[in-house]
């Protein structure tokens, strides 16, 4: 019998993984051709997450927990869960309800048609619409700057993966993945199921600028060099700029010898403008020597205090 698996990882949801649990089997019960899994991945929940996550894994056997020793932050706790599900399609969701679970059910049609990605993508969305804006435009720009990573628009990764997929993405020993760019870079045959994004029912979200930025920017290092390339086009150009405008103030000063008074507004300004670019591009020179870091340290994804209903797992 093939098996499906649903991971998520989680961080104080306290009021969302029942909830979360039992929208995802009433879809995987239309499916009784197939077995099932959960597993979920605590990221250190000061909440009484983790009592929820023991009450639900006591009472059904296919529902695995990993609890994590500290919290590893958004990107690495979640891709460690995915890693560690066993199916032969694994779908992957953020625990907070926002991604319908009831979506669940169109991916594995796709999946049954022969597609081994099936990306869901917003068609719409209940939360801000501030935020959407600066999404479109994140990813118009990557698109433009990166033409070749090909990456899904509107995707946060919410889809379903089969097997195939995930022995694939285990090949890149990734320790701080950007999951959206390496989907797109694995390649295999893909569909896209549209869906509208819920408003968040319960708690509190846990991104803000700070986690939304590190997750742009992981995008933009992992997938294009042209911002260290721009570094170099802008000097040139700035260099060129500089000499005509010297070159007019020289012109300028030698028909107007004695009237003529430079001042020190052009210079304060060039002053601050030189700085100012060359700290964005330091910044940027940082981004990139940061990933590689993070790289060469070569730490684990997460560290795992224990692990809950994966003993049968184990025996095989």
């Amino acid at each position: 019998m093939l098996k499906i698996s649903v991971a998520s990882g989680c961080y104080n949801e306290v009021e969302n993984i029942e909830e979360l649990y039992n929208r995802c089997l009433a879809v995987l019960k239309k499916f009784p051709e197939y077995d099932y899994e959960f597993v979920l991945e605590d990221n250190c929940s000061t909440d009484g997450t983790r009592d929820v996550l023991r009450k639900i894994a006591a009472k059904d056997p296919r529902f695995k927990v990993i609890m994590n020793a500290n919290n590893f932050g958004h990107i690495r706790s979640p891709y460690n869960a995915l890693l560690n599900a066993t199916g032969d399609a694994v779908i992957w969701m953020c625990s907070d309800l926002q991604e319908p679970p009831e979506v669940l059910e169109e991916f594995i049609l796709k999946w049954q048609q022969g597609y081994k990605v099936v990306a869901g993508v917003r068609s719409g969305t209940h939360a801000s619409c501030f935020m959407e804006f600066l999404r479109k435009l994140y990813y118009r720009t990557l698109e433009k700057f990166s033409p070749e990573a090909n990456v899904i628009h509107k995707f946060t990764g919410f889809g379903l993966y089969d097997k195939k997929v995930i022995e694939a993405l285990k090949k890149f020993n990734e320790p701080y993945p950007y999951f959206r760019g390496l989907v797109s870079e694995v390649g295999f045959k893909r569909c896209e199921v549209p869906f509208v994004q819920d408003k968040r029912k319960h708690g509190e979200t846990k991104n803000n600028f700070f986690t939304l930025y590190d997750m742009a920017m992981t995008g933009f290092v992992n997938h294009t060099k042209l911002p260290l390339r721009m570094a170099v086009f802008s000097g040139f150009f700035i260099a060129f700029l500089s000499i005509l405008v010297a070159l007019g103030y020289f012109v300028y000063k030698c028909c107007n010898w004695h009237s003529f008074q430079v001042g020190m507004a052009p210079l304060v300004i060039g002053l601050f403008f030189f700085s100012a670019v060359q700290l964005i591009f330091i910044g940027i020179l940082g981004e990139y020597i940061g990933a590689i870091y993070t790289q060469v340290k070569n730490k684990p994804l997460v560290i795992e205090e224990e692990r809950i209903n994966f003993e049968h797992d184990e025996e095989k």
